[in-house]
């Protein structure tokens, strides 16, 4: 098999026994134990377990947000994990959407100006950010700050801007946690429209709804993928 033919292949995100270890005190706190990951592109997986579980934890070591103290992660073919700090935050802004359940947006900029800026981060020019905006029925609202949305509008524009480094994977941390239905409904959709054009998509949810969203769930307990 050709190298190339290789990186078709290759899962979007792949992790092998990721490790995490925390000291609390004198005492060692294990949050992950040997976690492994394939998501192939255009997969949704959704990640649940009780509070403690690790969710959080496994989330930002596949960001690159935190580093794992054993095991590796690969976005896109490339590692991301043990490198140096500025290196991680230059493939996360290349590789991977992040959508948080707050903070998505500056509350300084406009929506589009929200979007503009991550495209520039992630070294992209500014064409079509008005087209994604559309996408998730916010064209209309591309001039307003955050403070003059509704709920559910920063919600789509959360989307938005997690999307617009066009990224190999979308990782979403209880993204409808403070959500009502329909807005859960509205954004897992984005998602799935999104999974559709091949993007590996990674959410972890206590949601019923994420879970029949989701082509597969990883449940973790006590640091552990629970089979």
């Amino acid at each position: 098999m050709t190298a190339l033919q290789q990186a078709l292949v290759a899962p979007a995100l792949h992790t092998t026994d990721l490790y995490r270890f925390y000291r609390a005190g004198d005492e060692e706190v294990l949050a992950l134990r040997g976690v492994s990951v394939n998501v192939a592109a255009g997969e949704v997986i959704a990640v649940t377990g009780p509070s403690g579980s690790g969710k959080s934890t496994l989330m930002s070591c596949l960001a690159g947000i935190d580093e794992p103290d054993g095991g590796a992660v690969w976005v896109g073919g490339e590692r991301i994990s043990h490198r140096y700090d500025g290196e991680r935050a230059a493939l996360r802004a290349r590789h991977i959407g992040v959508l948080r359940q707050t903070d998505n947006l500056l509350d300084h900029l406009t929506v589009l100006q929200n979007v503009q800026l991550a495209r520039r981060i992630a070294r992209r020019n500014s064409e079509g950010c008005m087209a994604l905006l559309e996408s998730v029925g916010m064209g209309d609202r591309a001039g307003h700050r955050p403070s003059q949305l509704s709920g559910g509008e920063a919600a789509r524009a959360a989307v938005a801007v997690a999307l617009a480094n066009d990224p190999v994977v979308l990782l979403a941390d209880e993204p409808t946690g403070e959500l009502d239905s329909e807005t859960e409904r509205q954004v897992l959709t984005l998602l799935r429209e999104r999974a559709h054009t091949g993007t590996a998509v990674v959410v972890a949810s206590h949601s019923p709804a994420v879970r029949r969203l989701a082509d597969r769930v990883l449940s973790l307990r006590e640091g552990r993928i629970d089979d």
